[in-house]
């Protein structure tokens, strides 16, 4: 039931759409009803049992009116124009009818077409706004391949199974229902038997979609993690070739790509269960009301003739089919439900970082980041404890320690990231759960270890977070990154296409582009998380001087394993084991004989 209220709540917008379709599904019944009842009055021409019948008087809203109407009509038209004449208009009357009934079919599945696309539309928009929103822990314990897979095949998967079949849930109820009101009112009692044999026939179909959902569920799983291995195999290429892995990962993907296929097996299987099952009920069904029909008919009973009977059993076979449809549909929803139950795991998904309705907005730094009391933990593990730290408008803080000290986590809450468990982290004395997020992160510039383009042009990489980029801004950015001389040698100049994550780029490229995006950014506040480590010597030197352009006049924290990067700065904070346990000046800090500084630098000295 929640499945179904999340679907109608993307319905809600195109309710009209809806609206529509509905009505011209209603008239496509009513014309359909009228080409196939039509096999009456045809028969009794071709049978000559149309008898003259007086006119029937003022109209009247009953089956016995309309039934004495038609038969006058068809009488005095006979009278007049011979039985070929009458046929011929029946002939007539038929093709029109279909023509209405196959016009309105394209009405009302034109409407479903629409509502279709735009509510897929809206779920994979809907989905990726989340992915923005949803903090980076999320994404620790996540597979990119998997969320990949809700993204793309778990919408289309909904696409395929749900939405197509709610197009058939919005006709054939409405042909079913018209045709069995027909079907009463020819034979009540014959109506009744053929109703009784449904509930066997749901049960059936019922038993063998039973596991459906559970088996589609697994299905989509085995998908990413298939998905998962692709896209580490394309990432680390490089890695896999080095180490001769070629037939590691050959298994593993031959594993994971087997278990897919079993299950995809067996959830094809039972999908594929449901039309013939559905058909041989049916043709049970219809098989007994012929007998039964019959027995009426020849015993004269019931008011059944046998142009009635084969009227009756042609309407019944027109019942078939969109009952088979619902089938069909039952089998396919159950088998989307699946998807819908993946992409809900992302869509109820906790967003930790959370702006206060009366959050402030902040256009500037003026004073000071500190850091009072915070503690952060990952899965219940601490990582930070208790940090007090200040750093004043301009200083440059340069934070070390052995890795998984907490060097990285520390940076990553500056900007919210993920937020403090205990304590807070103020901004020029506001606590930064306090402003406006985007406010907040235009106050800073991020430059990572490992710099992450994106496979459009410099210009665009440069200019990623700005709304409209100017040239010579864009220029001025590359030159004090060290990035112009390079950027122009190629083909295009600032417009050539940088490739997948950079990979037409060396690090030392790669690195200086992204700091000309923080140049182009102009935040007062500068993110430096091991810029440098990754690089060759020529390349960091071409680096280090980007980056000491990129700090002129800013408030910089600087994350560092190599300790002679970071001898010019302000302070300097160690950490270990998620503690501040020393604080100075390089030199201050050296003059420690015994302190964890000085011995961090004595090993890289070596």
């Amino acid at each position: 039931m929640k499945n179904v209220r999340l679907l109608l709540k993307y319905f809600a917008p195109y309710r009209w759409s809806a609206v529509r379709s509905i009505l011209y599904n209603i008239l496509s019944a009513v014309f359909a009803l009228g080409t196939y009842t039509l096999a009456m009055p045809f028969l009794k021409i071709l049978f000559k049992t149309v008898e003259p019948t007086a006119y029937p008087g003022n109209f009247q809203l009953s089956t016995d009116y309309l039934d004495s109407f038609s038969k006058y009509y068809l009488s005095s038209f006979i009278e007049k124009n011979g039985q070929a004449g009458a046929l011929l208009l029946v002939v007539i009357i038929v093709i029109g009818a279909s023509l209405f009934k196959n016009g309105f079919i394209f009405l009302a599945n034109n409407s479903m077409a629409f509502i279709r696309a735009s509510t897929v539309r809206d779920l994979r928009r809907k989905l990726y706004h989340k992915v923005l929103r949803l903090p980076l822990s999320f994404f620790s314990d996540a597979r990119k391949g998997d969320v990949m897979t809700r993204i793309s095949n778990d919408v289309q998967e909904i696409e395929i199974s749900v939405m197509a079949s709610l197009t058939m849930m919005f006709r054939d109820p409405i042909y079913i229902l018209i045709f069995v009101i027909f079907l009463f009112a020819s034979s009540y009692e014959l109506t009744l038997f053929a109703l009784t044999l449904l509930p066997v026939s749901g049960w059936l179909i019922g038993r063998a979609s039973r596991t459906l959902r559970s088996s589609s569920l697994l299905g989509q799983q085995h998908l990413g993690r298939l998905l998962s291995i692709v896209e580490e195999t394309l990432t680390g290429l490089r890695i896999v070739k080095g180490f001769n892995a070629e037939e590691k990962m050959k298994a593993q993907f031959a594993e994971s790509n087997e278990r897919y296929a079993k299950v995809f097996k067996r959830v094809t299987r039972k999908a594929y269960l449901a039309s013939p099952i559905s058909e041989f009920l049916a043709t049970i069904v219809v098989m007994i009301l012929m007998y039964v029909g019959g027995n009426l008919a020849l015993q004269g009973t019931g008011n059944m003739s046998p142009e009635k009977l084969i009227t009756f059993l042609i309407v019944f076979s027109q019942i078939i089919q969109p009952a088979k449809n619902i089938t069909t549909a039952y089998f396919s929803i159950q088998k989307g439900m699946a998807s819908i139950d993946r992409i809900d795991q992302i869509l109820d998904a906790e967003e930790k970082i959370l702006e206060k309705d009366d959050a402030l907005p902040v256009t500037g730094f003026n004073d000071s980041i500190e850091f009072k009391g915070s503690w952060y933990a990952y899965n219940s593990e601490p990582i930070l404890k208790d940090i007090n730290l200040k750093i004043k408008k301009g200083q440059t803080v340069a934070i070390v320690g052995k890795s998984g000290a907490g060097k990285s986590t520390l940076a990553d809450l500056l900007p919210r990231f993920m937020d403090v468990d205990q304590g807070s982290i103020l901004i020029d004395g506001v606590d930064i759960r306090d402003l406006k997020i985007r406010d907040l992160r235009y106050l800073m510039g991020i430059v990572s270890q490992h710099p992450i383009l994106f496979n459009t042009s410099f210009k665009e990489n440069i200019a990623f977070g700005v709304e409209k980029a100017e040239m010579d801004k864009v220029e001025n950015a590359a030159r004090i990154a060290n990035a112009h001389d390079f950027i122009v040698e190629t083909e295009q100049g600032y417009e050539s296409f940088v490739g997948e994550s950079g990979n037409k780029l060396s690090g030392g490229q790669r690195q200086r582009i992204s700091i000309a995006r923080a140049i182009m950014a102009n935040p007062p506040i500068l993110i430096l998380d091991e810029a440098t480590s990754a690089l060759d010597t020529e390349s960091e030197r071409l680096v280090q001087e980007a980056i000491l352009n990129l700090m002129k006049s800013r408030t910089s924290v600087v994350i560092a394993h190599r300790l002679s990067t970071i001898q010019h700065a302000d302070v300097i904070v160690v950490l270990d084991e998620g503690r501040i346990i020393e604080t100075g000046t390089h030199a201050e800090l050296m003059n420690r004989k015994n302190g964890f500084y000085s011995k961090l630098h004595s090993f890289q000295a070596i």
